[in-house]
């Protein structure tokens, strides 16, 4: 199958050709969305793959044995996502995020990783290059991660009981593997790292305080615990809102445990309100998406595995870059730096979502019923 054929599989999500104006205009470092919003965050999903299958992003019922993944034709190479990456930094862009799926099943994913390292600001900085991911690899991975030039790692984990972990994944992973790879990453250089914990009432929300201990006893500053509500991304996985444990409630919990005070927001844009224990011990945080959105500060844009550009993580449609990294048809040529970097400055000025607060306000121009793009394929 030649790379300017789209499979059947690239259709499960409706996408646009970006518009290239006959004008073009050079990025500036200043792009703002309606909403004054900069951007400053690009995700970037390298395989809609993953080898857990937990409830709230891979239900196994969904994603089964014959469930069609993206065929690697489909798949962006490691040169066009670094080239895609380097005009997101023109236009203001000073953290990567690589996601899935599962990052570390994508084969020889230091090579990316080192690709991307090498891209520096206008002013010649580093960017702040970061992975997200479920730890079943990194404790064999993350030395050469490290050595690729990455700089910190985000793992998920919701839960420390090993029986409640194994069926929250779905697979029977034991627990004990993951924490081994959030210690390899520590001595790898990799920190702080964070935790992730998706907290779904009634399944898991009895580990939040054993999570809280464990982590602040073992490692103190040196692992940050995150408390995610969980969400309705997507729409396979069966969300509920009586599942949801407001943020609030995760806070009365751990106080109880712990001593808390309120820490500043480390930068514009950061989704989680951070407290720290009154010890010193380190800090946890917790991100408000279902009862608090956070829109308004929103500075992130997401790139799917095979190039397709999301403006949100409940999206309903995306931008087709790769057909500009490629051309759409055999015999068209591919599109410029400059014509990339023009068309991705008129999607992200014409952002206007904030599907959060409407979804919280229930205003009716919600789109009921449409399919939202899924969490594994555009990352977290």
């Amino acid at each position: 199958m030649g790379d300017n054929v789209i499979p059947l599989a690239d259709l499960r999500y409706a996408a646009e050709l970006p518009r290239i104006p006959a004008e073009l205009v050079m990025p500036s470092g200043l792009l703002s969305d309606r909403l004054g919003r900069p951007l400053r965050d690009l995700r970037i999903s390298v395989t809609d793959r993953c080898n857990f299958r937990c409830s709230y992003c891979m239900p196994k019922e969904v994603f089964d044995r014959d469930y069609r993944f993206l065929p690697q034709s489909s798949l962006l190479s490691f040169e066009e996502i670094t080239r895609v990456a380097r005009v997101f930094v023109a236009h203001g862009v000073r953290k990567l995020r690589l996601t899935g799926g599962e990052p570390l099943l994508r084969k020889n994913l230091e090579t990316l990783v080192a690709m991307l390292a090498a891209l520096r600001t206008p002013e010649g900085d580093e960017l702040d290059l970061t992975l997200t991911t479920n730890a079943s690899l990194l404790e064999r991975k993350a030395q050469a991660l490290a050595d690729a030039g990455l700089k910190r790692i985000t793992v998920s984990l919701d839960a420390l009981d090993d029986a409640v972990f194994r069926r929250m994944n779905d697979v029977d992973f034991p627990v004990a593997d993951v924490l081994r790879g959030i210690d390899a990453a520590l001595a790898a250089g990799l920190g702080p790292v964070k935790v992730n914990m998706v907290v779904k009432r009634g399944t898991n929300d009895h580990e939040i305080v054993p999570m809280a201990r464990y982590f602040r006893d073992r490692h103190g500053p040196r692992v940050a615990l995150r408390f995610i509500e969980y969400m309705d991304v997507g729409s396979t996985n069966g969300w509920r809102m009586d599942e949801v444990l407001p943020s609030a409630q995760v806070l009365e919990r751990l106080s109880q445990a712990f001593p808390l005070e309120p820490l500043e927001p480390a930068q514009p844009g950061e989704t989680a309100q951070r407290w720290r224990y009154s010890d010193g011990a380190g800090e946890i945080g917790v991100i408000s998406s279902v009862t608090q959105a956070f829109c308004r500060d929103c500075n992130r844009a997401r790139l799917s595995t095979e190039g397709k550009l999301f403006l949100c993580l409940f999206a309903t449609r995306g931008h087709d870059l790769r057909a500009l990294l490629r051309g759409v048809q055999a015999s068209q040529q591919p599109w410029t730096d400059a014509q990339i970097a023009t068309a991705i400055g008129l999607i992200w000025s014409e952002r206007a979502d904030r599907y959060s607060e409407l979804r919280s306000a229930e205003a009716p121009a919600l789109e009921r019923g449409t399919r939202r793009v899924e969490m594994h394929y555009i990352g977290g």
